[in-house]
């Protein structure tokens, strides 16, 4: 199709304000489904998807439009997944536009994540069309969201279209502006083929099968092409484009959206940002590709050993289809054999663990998750430290450095107060505080990432009602100091137990460690201590008290010494059984250690 008469464009919202309802409604006005088809979140293939409402892997698609002046226009909406935890993989899916939809309730006004993700749009030069969606709803305020769109986002509140995307309400503009307020692509790289891939997945019978978006040149069967940062080359065998599902075409050419197949084994040889261009006439990279690393990492065991093959077969279907995943064994004297996996973020983990459990039917554990902290050996070395294992001794540490976040808050009014202890709680600080409307502030704040690891979402929500909302981006590294929390039983130190924190608090999680541990752990033929230590030194201690057989039953009378004898021979028994003894820490205790 003519350069002219394409469209790329993508839909950005906060969770819940109706982006997915919305690309339902535009695939069946342009006649992509038809009505027998269609059903809510159409575009949201997995059960997950749909429970939660949100988008975890995303799908392009191409339209067929015929606007009001009588001209056909190819739209290639390039649905982004919603969550912070992807922002690379967002902004990979934006630059391969030039327009955005931005969706805002009317009846929630403008939250934490619309803020971040129009950030993220101004960033990559796109030209925004904002969209109030929800308008239907009795309690909705469409004044005060025009207003907040022009306070907070420096968008004019009269180019909004007011919509709402369930009853089909101002579908007809919004495919209108798409046309006529969004620009044509315009081709990069002088005739050559040059295209970027922004999304891949693998398919049981073609392989890996890459989303790419076609800045300039042509792209069809029978082309050797090269992958420019993996330097791989690759034979072209199929290209085509998704409505929504695939279908081939004959060439893919300059402006367009679609996807290609190869001899592409495994997903972790395609890399997301990456440029495709031809092997011998090759065009330059394009601009904003980095190496995707895991932020968060966390061990995952099978509860029974047997099942431990299973596991690795099974993570391994799942890398399949979620690159950012990485995975590598382990070994822990307390829970066995299993793996170290990294990922994106919060969400990212819980949903792969979701996906073990409900897809793979597996019964799994997962130890305490921690970040990546970047330790200077007193040597001048910088050694890298994501498991509480590896952690150097302390006699050969200069400092260490862990990951910050900043993060953006938006609360109603009232709890500001309760907000700003929760980020004091959490070693945060407040960088500055910006009043939205007459209800609302947006506090942006510095936080540890290791701090909001666990907790941190809910105790906002649970603090604002349920009005607070959060979004954050990687803000680097600082120093700080942070200590190695070791669980000792019966003397004997636990690796999955270990943690990293600041030194402030290890005193309290010891505490709270080793109270815990004392009421899940049974009692033994002898007394056991369980210790809380940070290098040499304890800071927290149990007891948990023997089992006694009551050797005096016998003597109902007599002498003293008779009754002596007796309990000195039992208190002989009972060290030697210490020396020797063992305590076997039920599967039940590593679970609940975990909820502290």
């Amino acid at each position: 199709m003519d350069i002219q008469h394409i469209r790329n464009f993508c839909i950005i919202a906060h969770i819940d304000h109706g982006k997915t309802t919305l690309s339902d409604r535009l695939l069946f006005r342009t006649g992509i489904i038809t009505e027998r088809e269609y059903q809510d979140q159409f575009l949201d293939s997995m059960d997950l998807e749909k429970e939660r409402g949100i988008t975890i892997k995303a799908h392009p698609v191409t339209m067929y439009y015929k606007a009001k002046n009588g001209e056909t226009y190819e739209l290639n909406l390039i649905d982004t997944p919603g969550h912070v935890d992807f922002s690379y993989e967002v902004s990979r899916s934006l630059s391969a536009c030039e327009g955005a939809l931005l969706v805002v309730d009317a009846s929630q006004g403008v939250e934490a994540q619309t803020v971040a993700n129009v950030h993220l749009a101004v960033r990559q030069n796109l030209t925004i069309v904002p969209v109030i969606n929800k308008i239907d709803l009795p309690h909705a305020n469409v004044e005060q969201t025009k207003r907040q769109l022009e306070e907070i986002l420096a968008i004019p509140g009269e180019e909004a279209i007011l919509a709402s995307a369930k009853e089909g309400i101002g579908i007809d503009e919004i495919l209108e502006a798409v046309v006529h307020r969004l620009p044509p692509p315009k081709p990069t790289a002088d005739g050559k083929l040059q295209g970027l891939v922004f999304d891949s997945y693998f398919d049981t019978f073609k392989g890996v099968v890459i989303h790419i978006r076609v800045f300039d040149g042509v792209i069809k069967p029978g082309m050797h092409i090269k992958l420019l940062h993996s330097g791989k080359v690759v034979e072209v065998k199929e290209v085509g484009s998704f409505n929504p599902k695939p279908y081939v075409r004959e060439k893919l050419e300059a402006g367009e959206t679609g996807y290609i197949t190869g001899n592409i084994k495994s997903p972790l040889e395609i890399k997301i940002g990456d440029t495709i261009t031809e092997s011998k006439n090759s065009a330059p990279a394009l601009p904003g590709f980095k190496e995707i690393k895991p932020m968060v990492f966390s061990g995952i065991y099978p509860i029974n050993n047997a099942d431990y093959e299973h596991l690795k077969i099974n993570l391994a279907k799942l890398q399949l289809n979620d690159s950012a995943f990485v995975y590598q064994p382990e070994t822990s004297v307390a829970l066995g054999f299993g793996f170290r996996c990294g990922f994106l973020g919060l969400l990212h983990l819980e949903i792969v663990q979701e996906r073990l459990r409900r897809e793979f039917n597996m019964d799994i554990i997962a130890t305490y998750p921690s970040v990546v902290y970047k330790v200077t050996m007193t040597d001048g070395t910088v050694k890298e430290v994501d498991n509480p294992a590896l952690m150097p001794e302390p006699n050969f540490i200069q400092k260490i450095e862990e990951p910050i976040v900043r993060a953006f808050i938006i609360c109603p009014n009232e709890n500001i107060g309760d907000m700003l202890t929760i980020i004091t709680e959490k070693r945060g600080h407040v960088e500055n505080t910006e009043t939205l409307d007459v209800r609302r502030v947006m506090l942006t704040s510095i936080l540890p990432l290791n701090e909001i690891l666990i907790d941190f979402h809910d105790r906002i929500k649970s603090v604002t009602h349920g009005y607070g909302s959060m979004d954050y981006e990687y803000a680097g590294y600082q120093e700080s100091d942070m200590v190695k929390l070791e669980l000792l039983v019966n003397g004997e130190p636990v690796d999955a137990f270990s943690c990293i924190v600041h030194r402030d608090k290890a005193e309290s999680r010891g505490r709270a460690l080793a109270a815990k541990l004392k009421d899940v752990i049974p009692r033994q033929q002898f007394q056991i201590a369980i210790q809380a230590a940070v290098g040499s030194r304890i800071i927290a201690r149990e007891t948990i008290r023997a089992l006694r057989k009551d050797v005096l039953a016998k003597c109902y009378g007599g002498d003293i010494t008779r009754k002596r004898k007796l309990l000195e021979k039992q208190k002989e028994g009972k060290k030697r059984m210490k020396s020797i003894g063992s305590v076997d820490i039920p599967q039940e205790a590593f679970v609940e250690v975990l909820k502290v």
